[in-house]
């Protein structure tokens, strides 16, 4: 669903096990996270192309078998608020003296205001162990959605976000 976006950025965020040694992470498998709304179809195959691609930069290899060293599965989710913009033109009537008394309101002008939308979509991908099938990897990248942008803007705004997320991966072994 960040692939809807058109802010100048995505908000990433990670956390991962630091017990465990992602080196020995070669291979992973799709799992299906139990309870998570599937997006449609079409964004379905963007999302796992997208993050097949970076995961291959990193040198791991999808298999379709259940001795994969990783499952991983993803989560999107979209959300909405609503924003009050309002603007006071300072100009019209306003308080004043006439005849030896204050009348009106102060400050005068003319306030008026708008309320819109904002739409806010998450990706959420999870990396589990699946020898014990322990979470060792969690990535949440989050954006605002511009429900108007064009299929090509859309995939390149996942695309740059699932980068983004996964520019971290594997994270660094402490010394």
């Amino acid at each position: 669903m960040l692939m809807v976006g058109a802010s100048p950025g995505q908000d990433v965020r990670y956390n991962f096990d630091k017990n465990t040694d992602f080196s020995r992470f070669k291979t992973y498998k799709w799992v299906a996270i139990k309870g998570a709304q599937p997006p449609d179809e079409l964004t379905d195959k963007q999302i796992k192309s997208a993050i097949d691609t970076e995961l291959a930069e990193k040198g791991l290899t999808k298999v379709d078998s259940d001795d994969a060293d990783l499952y991983i599965g993803y989560q999107v989710a979209i959300g909405s608020e609503k924003q009050f913009t309002s603007y006071n033109s300072d100009w019209g009537y306003g308080g004043g003296w006439y005849r030896g008394g204050w009348y009106g309101a102060p400050g005068g002008g003319i306030t008026t205001g708008q309320t819109s939308t904002i739409y806010t979509g998450q990706l959420a991908l999870d990396m589990y162990d699946s020898k014990n099938h322990d979470l060792v990897w969690r990535g949440v990248a989050s954006k605002t959605l511009d429900v108007d942008a064009k299929p090509e803007k859309r995939e390149k705004n996942l695309q740059k976000g699932v980068a983004k997320l996964l520019k971290s991966y594997p994270p660094e072994e402490k010394k």
